[in-house]
């Protein structure tokens, strides 16, 4: 068989399963040598039953539509890359091509092309506040796959629709493209318009910025440079794998020696605007819904975190209701009345079930 022609056969079919996981609302495709076609519906997987089995010359196929000459060679050194693509601007994709049992797989997230609003994603409204601000720190955190960074895109765009700011994004890979608006964006690429996140975000500082927006803070460096960026009159974002504000809290200090942390406690304290912890919990209905602990800084909480009593930040949260912070079990609660999630599912995330039954009475 002509190789070009066999190529163009599984170009189609994987531009078939993309279009196919769009259509289909599923926020992961995961294609793997002796499997179906698997899609993430509503966090659950499901094999694609109709289709076959994927064999290791249709994979070889796929990565060679997706990858040209660098990157695959990239990926052979490697064993792993990273990367977006785009389906003629219609469907987003962040792609990780890994090897497992010597055989290539492709994980593939869908990344709505449009940048949804804080209402249209159903979360609190007080986090319009963090887009009012012009300095400071404000973190969205939460495990893999809970909507971390479709938060922060709804943030920043919004940040893009109403001032005339310098936005700039570091990211690996680029997810959501932001389509410039009042605001100037610039979007930089790790491994593609920079060698790395620290690289990039201590050359931010001489390019003008006012909002800086860090995909991941993935290292003690970058972590240190995005506390001195909001200190020096920038609004910085960013996203952690963490499950809650203390947690997070505990987990940046802990990343620096002890002769350091002292520092970064203060530096923390005073510039640290909020954090919000989101879990995406399935709906009675189907779909998903975000569930949040909010935590917004205020006088208790940062000399909390400057006497190292971080243990207490939960007791803020709890007594921080009329400023807008709400814990995880009353988010979930509220869940829970409005018949948007069964109790069953509200216990499954909660880091506290007997305090979740008590205050559902």
């Amino acid at each position: 068989m002509n190789p070009a022609i066999n190529q163009d056969k599984y170009a189609k079919k994987l531009i078939e399963l993309m279009i196919l996981a769009s259509q289909q609302g599923a926020s992961d495709l995961h294609l793997s040598v002796g499997k179906r076609p698997i899609l993430r519906l509503d966090g659950k997987l499901i094999a694609i039953n109709k289709e076959d089995i994927v064999t290791p010359e249709i994979i070889a196929g796929f990565v060679a539509m997706l990858l040209d000459e660098d990157q695959q060679k990239s990926l052979m050194e490697n064993k792993e890359i990273d990367f977006a693509f785009s389906l003629e601007d219609k469907v987003r994709f962040r792609i990780n091509i890994f090897f497992q049992k010597g055989f290539l797989s492709i994980a593939l997230r869908l990344i709505p092309v449009s940048i949804k609003t804080l209402e249209e994603l159903n979360l609190p409204p007080i986090l319009h506040k963090m887009s009012n601000y012009h300095q400071g720190f404000f973190l969205v955190v939460g495990p893999a796959g809970q909507g971390k960074t479709t938060t922060l895109a709804s943030i920043v765009d919004e940040i893009n629709h109403n001032r005339m700011d310098h936005i700039i994004t570091i990211e690996d890979p680029i997810e959501y493209v932001y389509t410039p608006d009042r605001a100037m964006v610039s979007q930089r690429e790790v491994g593609e318009d920079t060698l790395s996140f620290h690289n990039a975000l201590k050359s931010s500082l001489r390019q003008d910025p006012d909002v800086i927006m860090i995909g991941e803070m993935r290292d003690p460096e970058s972590m240190a440079i995005a506390l001195t960026a909001a200190e020096t009159g920038h609004l910085v974002f960013s996203t952690l794998h963490t499950n809650s504000a203390s947690q997070t809290i505990d987990r940046i200090i802990d990343s620096f020696d002890s002769s350091a942390q002292p520092q970064i406690r203060s530096q923390l304290a005073t510039s640290l605007i909020g954090i919000v912890s989101q879990r995406l919990i399935p709906k009675i209905n189907g779909g998903r819904i975000p569930a949040c602990e909010i935590l917004i800084m205020n006088a208790a909480a940062r000399n909390l975190v400057r006497e190292n009593k971080i243990y207490q930040i939960d007791l803020v949260i709890e007594t921080g209701l009329k400023e807008g912070m709400i814990s995880l079990n009353r988010s979930l609660v509220d869940l829970v009345r409005k018949r948007e999630i069964s109790m069953e599912t509200a216990e499954m995330y909660s880091n506290n079930p007997s305090e979740l039954r008590n205050l559902l009475g």
